[in-house]
């Protein structure tokens, strides 16, 4: 692995010192961070960061993903903190640049994007066999993916309602549902960054009448049997399936990403 390192913000990171201090601030990476045996160097995470859960309770936390304690942090002493680009607000990266020697930007938009992950994690905290090692689990997931031949379905992702609010195109989330050749709906694209990523919609919008299917997540807004039982009952979804979608599986990144694609497989097969 090379020496230097590079992360999503164009920000090279030098390998780190076996006693630095890591804070997450991202619920996958958190879980990813214990699955790279960094266990005795996570000092600090959101609430949000649940997994693993025998793990994390010992950890401090140091509030919400876009509600961060900066004081909090700053009482960790973190030589690393890491963030990511759709989880955290510009404004808390840029208070903590000011106060933790390494700042860590991720922004996986794919599935195949976890490889470059678990390299640059890997690479900073001394675990290149243990990044290489989720590499060739990834890998495998993905090829027996491949191998299937999935046919084409339009599908709604709703990921919160009052108001409701899907995924655009170039999300991961969409990126994943793609890998068993769902497409999202609507058919757009909302930048690298912004709320535009996650656009809102009318239940009265055209472009729902071609959906086959529609998939309430459990995460941000935890979406119920209720929730789909209204829908069955609105004439506007007359005959598309409606269903409750794992969040966790299909949203997080990083060593999830593993068992994620082998639980889409299954779902999407049923």
């Amino acid at each position: 692995m090379p020496t230097r390192v590079v992360d999503a913000a164009g920000i090279e990171h030098a390998k780190a010192q076996h006693a630095a201090r890591i804070v997450s601030l991202v619920p996958s990476i958190t879980e990813l961070l214990f699955a790279l045996k960094l266990d005795a160097q996570i000092v600090g995470r959101t609430g949000f960061c649940v997994h693993p859960r025998d793990k994390v309770r010992r950890v401090p936390k140091v509030g919400g993903t876009k509600a961060v304690k900066i004081d909090a942090v700053r009482a960790l002493q973190p030589t690393h903190v890491i963030v990511n680009i759709d989880e955290n607000e510009r404004e808390t990266v840029e208070q903590l640049r000011a106060l933790v020697p390494h700042v860590v930007v991720t922004h996986p938009l794919t599935p195949g994007d976890n490889f470059a992950l678990y390299a640059l994690l890997g690479a900073i905290f001394d675990r290149d066999d243990e990044a290489l090692e989720l590499s060739v689990q990834l890998q495998t997931q993905l090829d027996a993916c491949a191998t299937r031949e999935w046919p084409q379905q339009n599908v709604l992702y709703a990921i919160w309602r009052e108001p409701w609010m899907t995924v655009a195109r170039d999300t991961y989330i969409s990126a994943m549902l793609r890998l068993v050749n769902w497409q999202t709906l609507p058919d757009l694209r909302g930048g690298e960054t912004g709320a535009a990523r996650y656009p809102s919609f009318d239940l009265d919008a055209a472009w729902l009448a071609r959906a086959d299917r529609v998939l309430l997540s459990s995460e941000p807004y935890r979406f119920t049997q209720q929730h789909c039982d209204a829908l069955g009952h609105d004439t506007r979804f007359a005959g598309k399936r409606i269903e409750l979608i794992d969040g966790e599986m299909v949203s997080w990144y990083g060593s999830r990403a593993i068992d994620g694609i082998a639980y889409l497989v299954d779902y999407a097969s049923r």
